[in-house]
């Protein structure tokens, strides 16, 4: 089944990403079908600055095949650039999509997985970032009650019942890398209302909790849930496995991704036109051409990696190697 990609463009280092994007799938899934469109926010009262990415990253895009999708915000903007994946649904053709965050590099054959479009899913590549339970305050379990009577939706059979009572991984809670539907149109609609009213009048017992940057993760498993999805199926193991890699930043890939997310990056030094771009963002001229990546891996064991991501960021910083 064919179906749209969909990630955010916009100046500084994500057009450089949405380069590696477009080219990781042209080199990992030549037969991909569908249109990869990088959505670009317009400047307006919402930005302090031009959000519009550089012409020579368009450029470099719409010679890899890339449709440009020009988009309106109207709800977030510079205080929460987070929220570009949800206003950009709107512009998109009303047809199946899977939404990728721009630092996600194609290691393998997205067109092979088997998504369900009728039972949206996310990814579960996700930490305890959300809600931050305070001494005396509402529980995990109360704050995300919360959000699904506010929404009238039923909260039991969102959780995971294999763990204990408010143990964050019994609830519905996703990383917001990647998630899909069958309609933009409608999932963008409900993922834009819920994410304005969480942050416009939040419930009574979110008063301990921070919203930014978390807001798209909050909202996500609601709207999820609300269209009859779920957490994703062992189908979904490409995503954030042999399909996609979600890196983060450069640095990061290095120390912990696999042999084919480092070959798939590398390949793009190899490309002239491609190089002539990228060497104007300095993480990837210092991680890819000046070899610094190398350093980076071999200071890790990708077998046993520390459980928390702060770690690498840590050993990293020490060595001189943390760049964006």
């Amino acid at each position: 089944m064919s179906f749209n990609l969909l990630a955010i463009g916009q100046a500084g280092r994500l057009e450089h990403e949405a380069i590696l994007l477009a080219a990781s799938l042209r080199l990992s899934d030549p037969g991909f079908t569908g249109r990869l469109f990088i959505a670009e926010p317009q400047p307006g009262p919402k930005w302090r600055e031009d959000p519009r990415m550089s012409d020579r990253a368009r450029k470099a895009l719409v010679g890899l095949g890339v449709t440009l999708l020009p988009f309106e915000t109207r709800a977030f903007g510079s205080d929460y650039p987070h929220g570009n994946k949800i206003e950009a649904l709107a512009a998109l053709p009303d047809a199946p999509f899977l939404f990728l965050d721009t630092d996600t590099l194609i290691t393998g054959p997205l067109s092979a997985i088997p998504f369900d479009f009728l039972r949206p899913s996310a990814s579960m590549r996700r930490e305890n970032t959300w809600p931050k339970v305070e001494l005396y305050g509402p529980t995990a379990t109360e704050t995300w009650k919360a959000l699904y009577d506010r929404f009238d939706l039923d909260f039991a059979s969102s959780l995971d019942l294999a763990h204990p009572e408010d143990y964050w991984q019994r609830f519905l809670y996703f990383n917001a890398g990647w998630f899909f539907h069958e309609s933009p149109r409608a999932f963008g609609n409900r993922f834009l209302a819920w994410a304005k009213d969480i942050r416009d009048n939040p419930p009574a017992e979110l008063v301990c909790q921070e919203l930014y940057p978390w807001l798209d993760q909050i909202t996500l498993p609601l709207v999820v849930h609300s269209f009859g999805g779920g957490r994703p199926g062992p189908e979904l193991a490409p995503l954030d496995g042999s399909a996609t890699c979600h890196y983060r930043t450069l640095p990061l890939l290095y120390a912990r991704d696999g042999d084919r997310a480092v070959e798939v990056l590398e390949a793009t030094a190899a490309d002239a036109a491609l190089r002539s771009v990228l060497r104007h963002w300095g993480a990837w001229k210092r991680m890819v051409l000046q070899g610094e990546g190398a350093k980076a891996r071999v200071l890790f064991d990708r077998a046993n990696l520390p459980r928390r991501e702060q770690a690498l960021r840590n050993t990293l910083k020490r060595e001189g190697l943390w760049v964006r």
